[in-house]
């Protein structure tokens, strides 16, 4: 028997090296080439040429996703897409049928490479949308791009043609050697990952922590470059300091014209900016500088370290998940602490934010009808729901996420005696479930992890996120020297405090 399992096992090995010799598992990867025009800019129009090679099916089943990662609403792309056609590689129409609302069905037969054209009408301005005017192209990919259903990890380039007068592109995607204007994408994910701006920004490139940057800006006027060059610089460099790694090459910061909203991506955040780029005052300058910091932490925690739900994602409906409290809720938690890890934010701004966040819930009986859990599972119905009874029904993680991120923080401090913090908690997230498992974390893994830097069982912080019962601020905050008001919600330091209380809030808010 032994024997017989040998020689099986060496013909297997000796198949498989005369099927590479023959390039017949090469051929089972479709090749994918895509060519962007703008035929007339101001008309909000993008032409899309798709060519698919190496084909093995006689069926190609080509969607587009119904949503923006990150962006947690139905977009129905879709709708935005018109004048598809398909031939074969010689210009012969094939046919195709449309069953679902972004599904294209394209009955290829024999022919071993198609060739797709369909246009885009980009009129829309958000970050999770495709926008297209005189001035510039904004691709979020996911309104652009068609994508074979059942091999998201095929790679694909991306050739694209500016419109006339434009002369620069700016993505964090890897450009093609000798091919300018030419770009790639390793898989489809990365692709969708990846928005895309186009025009005459100002593009300002430089090296930091062994990486390249490019930050993006179209319109410049008024920004002390300098200042913001080095103090991005800081924040990247705080959040590797966190982490203990960087998983990128390169990392391109987009800040587009006056608008509202940012989006992360793993490689890049797109984000709009203020009307004014001087910043009136310290105090406009540091609200827009945590606002880089948090789009820029969440290339670690949601894109990296993941709730498993968020990946692989699938574009065709919504992908719930109970733990985007902890996605977006610690993350607003960690900008304020990659602002006072690179100096730019004092205790006192940090506690304003506290109180800030508290004063929108807290007030409310949205806080007894809505768990944090559940606001992170609702979020489908409530991304931009502006109900006038909104604070009287639901709660949203961006404010109570991350006071009890800061709770969490100083519950395992206060356990662990300030030899761990929630610090400890995403490096080993991180480098348990993104580097070695190559997966996302469930909730189990998140608490148990908690829970071994903590050495306690954290049951009352659980009931903090799954339940509607009342926070005790008061204990949390006084084993780090802080008090409450209950009015106002104001966050005031101790005026006596032990060793610990003060180790611990200097750890938190750098006093």
């Amino acid at each position: 028997m032994v024997k017989n399992f040998f020689v099986a096992i060496v013909t297997i090995i000796l198949l498989a090296i005369t099927s590479c010799g023959n390039n017949s598992i090469l051929t089972e990867v479709p090749s994918v080439n895509y060519s962007l025009t703008f035929p007339n800019a101001e008309d909000h129009y993008i032409n899309v040429e798709l060519k698919i090679g190496n084909i093995q099916d006689t069926v190609i089943d080509l969607r587009m996703p119904v949503w923006a990662t990150g962006y947690y609403i139905i977009l129905d792309s879709p709708k935005h897409l018109t004048d598809f056609s398909a031939t074969d590689a010689n210009g012969n129409p094939l046919k195709w049928t449309k069953p679902l609302k972004n599904s294209w069905l394209v009955k290829n037969g024999t022919a071993n490479e198609i060739v797709v054209k369909y246009r885009i009408f980009a009129n829309n301005k958000s970050v999770g949308e495709a926008n297209v005017d005189a001035e510039r192209a904004f691709l979020a990919t996911n309104e652009v791009f068609l994508f074979i259903n059942d091999k998201i990890n095929t790679p694909s380039t991306i050739k694209i043609t500016p419109w006339h007068g434009w002369s620069k592109i700016s993505t964090g995607l890897k450009r093609v050697a000798d091919e300018t204007n030419t770009f790639y994408a390793k898989d489809f994910d990365v692709l969708f990952d990846s928005p895309i701006y186009i025009g005459n920004q100002m593009s300002i490139n430089f090296r930091h922590e062994d990486k390249d940057f490019e930050i993006c800006v179209a319109r410049p006027q008024g920004l002390d470059t300098a200042r913001f060059v080095a103090d991005f610089k800081k924040i990247v460099t705080a959040a590797k300091d966190i982490i203990g790694d960087i998983p990128y090459n390169n990392y391109t910061l987009i800040m587009m014209e006056p608008g509202g909203g940012g989006l992360e991506h793993t490689n890049s955040q797109a984000i709009f900016t203020d009307s004014d780029l001087s910043f009136p005052n310290p105090g406009a300058y540091n609200n827009f500088m945590n606002f880089v910091a948090h789009e820029y932490f969440h290339l670690y925690n949601v894109k990296t370290i993941r709730p498993i739900e968020l990946g692989p994602f699938n574009y065709n409906g919504e992908c719930y998940t109970e733990s985007l409290w902890v996605s977006e809720g610690l993350t607003c938690f960690y900008e304020n602490v990659l602002m006072k890890m690179a100096g730019l934010s004092d205790a006192r701004t940090i506690l304003n934010y506290v109180t800030d966040n508290l004063k929108a819930y807290e007030p409310y009986q949205g806080k007894k009808r809505m768990s944090l859990a559940q606001s992170s599972t609702d979020i489908w119905l409530n991304f931009f729901n502006r109900d006038a009874n909104g604070q009287d029904v639901r709660i949203s993680y961006y404010t109570k996420g991350p006071v009890i991120g800061l709770l969490l923080d100083i519950a395992i401090r206060q356990a662990s005696d300030n030899r761990y913090s929630c610090d400890d908690v995403m490096r080993a997230l991180y480098n348990r479930y993104y580097k070695d498992a190559g997966r996302g974390f469930t909730p189990e893994e998140f608490w148990s992890i908690c829970e071994e830097y903590s050495g306690s069982d954290l049951c009352e912080i659980k009931s903090y996120v799954y339940t509607t019962c009342d926070v005790d601020y008061e204990k949390y905050f006084n084993y780090a020297g802080l008090t409450m008001n209950r009015e106002t919600y104001r966050i005031d330091t101790l005026a006596e405090t032990s060793p610990e209380q003060k180790a611990i809030r200097k750890a938190i808010i750098g006093e």
